[in-house]
């Protein structure tokens, strides 16, 4: 048994991020069995005493002792942090290098990582495709707690933020950390699972913010951009396809031999279409315009690298495949029988991310941007179409 005990009892959630794949690192989830099963980190083990340990019982937890390594640094995980750190205090009595991850599942939540788009991505598992493809100029920023993906596309000393978060200061951190200068932010739509950093860039910085008109909603404060249109970085451009179904206004990024899709195209899968109208003929309308859009795709060079809106796992990293790929194992994007696409979008329909009309009404102007925004985006990631 380990008997090196941390003197700090909690860890932050960027060291979970950066521990996950650590043989002799676990990760001990606390929460109830619905909570656990809805949303936690990746490769984690639930053991649902939350309620227990509101009442400091921990008959719960010293009976299933036994089962946790012994050798292991263990990091327990709650909602906020709290039952957590008494779960983490009483291993820590019994020998266990225990700690709490501070904030819970709402700072995992938070959790950016950054991967360089450069060919040198590490595969975590067997992948099905063959290696990730390289594309200069391009940072992955993944948040494994939500799915969400964005990019820093950078040329020379400029750089230009693509799908941010709330969060904006992790892409200054990541600009400074890089030598460039962020001169504007683009959305390739109007999220519905997660609020936005591009108004907040613009009023706090100073720099343009990039979105299609038709998912303008009530904004005022956006440059407008359509289909041919070119985002200046350096001396290079971010080159706009406009690729609607997810939302009317989705926009996909070509980027030299790269494509950023939004959430247009996925790796295993493409954008959900509903979130713009739930009926089935709200969905068979938007699937149609999603099946020409992917159509539009589907005509660029088979060696184009993909680099998706969102993520279902992190079977590769940083997440990119070429289209050609795609088209061979992605069921969805490889259907060339538009009735078929439309009705197996139809029936393979998952729940809608949480909150996402409140989500939706931010991104579009239609209400305010609070402290609250940040709750409302905690959870699954549900934006793919199956």
């Amino acid at each position: 048994m380990s008997k090196t005990i941390e003197s700090d009892p909690t860890i932050d959630p960027d060291e979970v991020a950066a521990r996950r794949d650590d043989d002799d690192f676990y990760v001990l989830d606390v929460r109830r069995e619905e909570d656990f099963d809805e949303w936690h980190v990746e490769g984690s083990t639930n053991l649902p005493i939350y309620d227990d340990l509101l009442e400091n019982d921990l008959s719960g937890l010293e009976a299933a002792i036994d089962d946790i390594p012994q050798d292991d640094e263990v990091t327990v995980v709650c909602a906020a942090g709290v039952t957590s750190a008494t779960a983490a205090a009483h291993l820590r009595e019994h020998g266990f290098d225990a700690r709490s991850m501070a904030d819970g599942m709402t700072g995992w939540g938070q959790v950016h990582v950054a991967y360089p788009v450069d060919g040198d991505g590490t595969r975590v598992s067997e992948p099905t495709t063959t290696d990730a493809p390289s594309v200069d100029g391009v940072t992955q920023v993944v948040r494994p707690g939500t799915g969400c993906v964005s990019y820093l596309v950078e040329a020379g000393d400029e750089a230009v933020v693509v799908d941010p978060s709330l969060y904006v200061d992790e892409y200054r951190a990541l600009a400074d950390e890089r030598d460039v200068e962020i001169v504007a932010a683009v959305d390739t739509h109007a999220h519905a699972d997660h609020v936005s950093g591009g108004r907040v860039m613009a009023q706090e910085w100073g720099i343009p913010y990039y979105l299609h008109e038709g998912d303008g909603g009530e904004l005022e404060d956006f440059e407008s951009v359509a289909d041919g249109d070119s985002i200046p970085v350096g001396d290079r451009t971010l080159d706009v396809l406009h690729t609607p179904g997810h939302t009317p206004g989705s926009i996909s990024l070509r980027w030299e031999d790269g494509l950023l899709s939004g959430d247009t195209l996925f790796i295993r899968s493409v954008g959900r279409p509903d979130l713009e109208g739930n009926t089935e003929a709200d969905v068979r309308e938007g699937a149609t315009e999603l099946f020409s859009s992917l159509e539009t795709l589907a005509a660029l060079p088979d060696d184009t690298a993909v680099l998706p809106g969102h993520m279902s796992d992190e079977e590769i990293r940083p997440l990119a495949t070429t289209l050609g790929e795609l088209e061979a194992e992605n069921d969805l994007f490889g259907e060339d029988d538009q009735e078929a696409f439309i009705q197996t979008i139809v029936d393979g329909l998952s729940d809608e991310p949480a909150n996402y009309n409140r989500i939706k009404a931010i991104n579009w102007g239609e209400e305010a941007l609070t402290e609250e925004a940040e709750s409302l985006e905690l959870g699954p990631n549900n934006c793919a179409a199956n």
